[in-house]
């Protein structure tokens, strides 16, 4: 199974652009107010940083899968603690992921849905797209998805124009502050980190070489295209009732009104969501499936998607409320110890290690 670089950067833009766009923008401006777009900036920057990192961890050993050279580098049992140490918050991810899809459905479409019956449609598409295409299958979506969905946000972006007031962002950096505005940098930042899971994703390139570029391309694009729209939805609706409102970027959309017939554009919002959201538990589900086989020495990673599968579905029934296992996941687990640690520590372990090893290698 092998990806090209064009389909890597598709895959970072899709996944990353549609969640942020529903679930970073009201928390963000809540913190920094009318500056929510400086924090997107900040976030990108650090998010095109920590990314460079990760493709260069995948490159010290371009022929080796994350959970080998985890322990090539940091040896065998400490190696395996890293791996369980990111194995365990992918399957939790896809538990919450799973919520946050179901809950906006029934909440924008179909009220009279049981969201049982949302989450394990889904889980079914999963196990079709990464049990007859793996990696490659879900690498060709994203060509085709990532297009859909750069073209849907800047139309609909376009479209609200009308409704938009300059003024509305004013004033810059005095009303909030240098501390609110880094706050606010984390929310975004804790979902571009998640490109963590190139780690796995790098040995599938088709050309390693070309994998720093397009990955980090991807998240400029798609970090850009959040912060416009932020910008934009802060025009509309102003800081304080942007903050107030749960979906902001698809309330924006309800107000698109052009020459009195080019209005209810809001499905086209909620397709931009769904493709998003179906690329990203597809690597999710590829990445988790991918390293439990291979933590377990199982040869054919196809028969842990049926575990995978399973595990999720039951952490959706565990926890079915995403304000509680959403939320509370984020605020008390993902930001103050997956975003640290996962994101940032052990990435920058692995590589500073790694190129003493392969620099004392070659000098020896």
């Amino acid at each position: 199974m092998k990806i090209s670089g064009l389909q890597l950067f598709w895959m970072f833009f899709t996944f990353e652009s549609g969640n942020m766009l529903l679930l970073t923008l009201s928390p963000t401006i809540a913190s920094a107010k009318q500056d929510a777009w400086i924090s997107f900036l900040i976030a990108t920057v650090i998010g095109m940083f920590i990314v460079f990192v990760y493709m260069k961890v995948c490159l010290l050993y371009p022929n080796q899968t994350f959970i080998e050279f985890s322990r090539t580098i940091l040896g065998k049992w400490l190696g395996t603690i890293v791996i369980i140490i990111y194995l365990v918050p992918w399957y939790l991810i896809i538990g919450v992921i799973l919520i946050e899809f179901a809950d906006f459905t029934v909440t924008i479409l179909l009220p009279a849905t049981p969201m049982w019956v949302l989450i394990l449609s889904m889980i079914l598409l999963l196990i079709y797209v990464n049990f007859s295409g793996g990696i490659e299958g879900i690498g060709r979506c994203s060509e085709v998805f990532g297009v859909i969905v750069f073209l849907t946000v800047i139309v609909l972006v376009i479209f609200s124009i009308p409704n938009m007031e300059f003024k509305k962002l004013l004033p810059v950096f005095l009303d909030s502050g240098f501390l609110p505005i880094m706050e606010g940098a984390l929310i975004p930042l804790s979902f571009i980190g998640e490109t963590v899971m190139v780690l796995i994703l790098g040995s599938f390139l088709l050309k390693p070489e070309k994998g720093p570029s397009s990955a980090i391309w991807g998240i400029a694009l798609s970090s850009s295209l959040v912060t416009f729209t932020c910008a934009a939805v802060l025009m509309t609706f102003g800081p304080e009732i942007t903050s107030k409102l749960r979906y902001p970027a698809f309330d924006a959309v309800r107000f698109i009104s052009v020459m009195g017939f080019i209005q209810n554009l809001e499905i086209i919002a909620v397709l931009v969501w769904v493709l998003s959201i179906f690329i990203k538990l597809s690597l999710y589900f590829f990445i988790t499936s991918f390293g439990t086989a291979q933590l377990l020495g199982i040869k054919d990673w196809r028969k842990m998607i049926w575990f995978v599968a399973v595990i999720s579905f039951m952490l959706t029934k565990i926890f079915p409320n995403t304000t509680l296992f959403g939320a509370e996941f984020t605020q008390k687990f993902w930001n103050p110890f997956i975003l640290p640690l996962n994101m940032f520590a052990i990435p920058l372990l692995l590589w500073t290690v790694g190129s003493i090893r392969k620099r004392r290698a070659a000098i020896g």
